[in-house]
């Protein structure tokens, strides 16, 4: 037999996963930099991480990056999330869970980043229920050194408390939105990688 099996460790496909929310940490957080939109741009239309599911999203978040101009994605980034006072789609998670912003889901979110020994930057604006921040703790919950902290069973219960119950409802805001193209695309990728995650949870019970 000719085949050859894919080289394959639990290490890098934790890395892999770790790689993917940093990213759409960035993605989420702010208009994406030139350096991030040019390495997108020039990437393989495979997806970064492990399995076909993503193949498709990933190449349609590549298209959309070749497809639109640095600027075109950045007045997107504003159209859709920038803009003083009400946005056109809301970023945090306690809009989606209770219709209000800096309500209990909030607090809830506070008080299990407490148990995990993490806060909120002062330097940051937003709060913690941004999906970029929540992004950025799934990645430290990967790849952190504290063992008690950076494992499966805790990344399962802050994904399955904090991110799956609502994120699907943001993906639809944005895919909806008219003004979407980058996004609408990055919305699949990521309603797919989460998807993903949440079967690898389910195996864990």
């Amino acid at each position: 037999m000719n085949e050859r099996m894919p080289v394959s460790s639990a290490l890098d496909e934790e890395t892999a996963r770790a790689e993917v929310y940093g990213l759409l940490a960035q993605l989420y957080y702010a208009p994406a930099t030139p350096e991030v939109l040019e390495a997108l741009r020039v990437a393989v239309t495979q997806a970064p991480a492990e399995g076909a599911f993503l193949e498709e999203p990933w190449r349609d978040v590549v298209a959309a990056a070749r497809a639109l101009t640095d600027e075109q994605i950045a007045r997107e980034y504003d159209a859709l999330f920038g803009g003083v006072g009400k946005p056109e789609v809301y970023l945090f998670g306690s809009h989606y869970l209770s219709g209000f912003l800096n309500e209990k889901p909030l607090a809830r979110l506070r008080t299990d980043l407490a148990v995990l020994g993490l806060a909120r930057d002062e330097a940051m604006p937003e709060t913690e229920d941004h999906i970029a921040y929540l992004c950025e703790v799934m990645r430290y919950l990967i790849v952190g050194d504290d063992v008690a902290v950076a494992n499966l069973a805790r990344q399962r219960d802050f994904f399955c408390a904090h991110l799956q119950p609502w994120t699907g409802a943001l993906f639809d805001a944005i895919a909806g939105h008219p003004e979407a193209r980058f996004y609408a695309g990055l919305a699949g990728f990521t309603r797919a990688f989460m998807s993903i995650e949440a079967q690898g949870f389910d195996m864990l019970e």
